[in-house]
C-alpha cells in the first residue's frame, strides 16, 4: 500500500470520542450539529461509529476517492459528509451506508473527522463529546469486517495483518458504480439511527 502523507500535511484529520453520559448527545442533537456545520463551501465535518472505522488509511482513502470523484464531475450527493459515508462504508446506497458506519443511539465510541482549517478536537464540545484515544485508530477485527459487509470467505484467504486492504478495496469499488442523479441532502447526514435497530450491537 502507498505510504500515507505525514499528519502535518493531511487535509482531513480525525479524533476518537465518546459520549459524556449514556444517551447524550442524542442522535437528533448530533444531526442538528452536523447540519449547522454543513454550510455551503464549508470544511467537511462528519461523525462515524468507531466500530466501523478500520484506521487512518480507511478514512483518508475514502476522502481521497470522494475528492477524485467530484473532480470528475461525478457528484453522488449534495452533502459531501454524507457522500463521504458512502466511501467509508464501501456502499453506493446511503441507507445501507449509514446502517454500516453511521452513529446511532447505541453507539458508544465515535470518530469525528474534519477538514482543515477545522480542528476535530476543537469540535468535540460542539457535539457534546469527550476525546477518547482508545476509539481511534484501532486494529481491524472480524467484527468490523462483518459490519462493513466483507464476508468471511474473502478474509479467509488473506492474513489478518492484511485485512485493512480488504476495506480499502471495498472503498475503491464505490467508484465503479454509477452515481445516482438525485443530488439531495439526506436528512440523517452521517447518522444511521433510523436504519439500524437499537440493539445493533494533503490527499491520500
Amino acid at each position: 500500500m502507498p505510504p500515507m502523507p505525514p499528519p502535518e500535511e493531511r487535509v482531513l484529520r480525525a479524533i476518537g470520542a465518546r459520549r459524556r453520559a449514556p444517551g447524550r448527545p442524542t442522535v437528533p442533537e448530533i444531526v442538528r450539529t452536523l447540519r449547522e456545520l454543513a454550510q455551503p463551501d464549508a470544511a467537511l465535518v462528519a461523525l462515524f461509529d468507531a466500530d466501523a472505522i478500520a484506521g487512518e488509511r480507511h478514512l483518508l482513502s475514502a476522502w481521497a476517492h470522494l475528492g477524485r470523484s467530484r473532480a470528475r464531475g461525478e457528484t453522488r450527493l449534495r452533502d459531501r459528509a454524507a457522500e463521504l459515508a458512502l466511501y467509508v462504508a464501501g456502499d453506493d446506497q446511503l441507507p445501507r451506508a449509514l446502517a454500516k458506519v453511521g452513529a446511532s443511539e447505541a453507539t458508544e465510541r465515535f470518530v469525528l473527522v474534519a477538514e482543515r482549517p477545522l480542528e476535530p478536537a476543537a469540535l468535540l464540545d460542539r457535539f457534546g463529546l469527550d476525546a477518547d484515544p482508545t476509539a481511534y485508530p484501532r486494529p481491524v477485527t472480524e467484527a468490523l469486517l462483518d459490519r462493513l459487509g466483507i464476508p468471511a470467505a474473502e478474509r479467509s484467504v488473506v492474513p489478518a495483518a492484511l485485512w485493512e486492504g480488504l476495506v480499502l478495496e471495498q472503498v475503491a469499488l464505490v467508484d465503479l458504480t454509477a452515481p445516482a442523479a438525485h443530488g439531495t441532502t439526506p436528512k440523517a447526514l452521517t447518522t444511521g439511527a433510523a436504519r439500524r435497530p437499537a440493539a445493533d450491537g494533503r490527499q491520500a
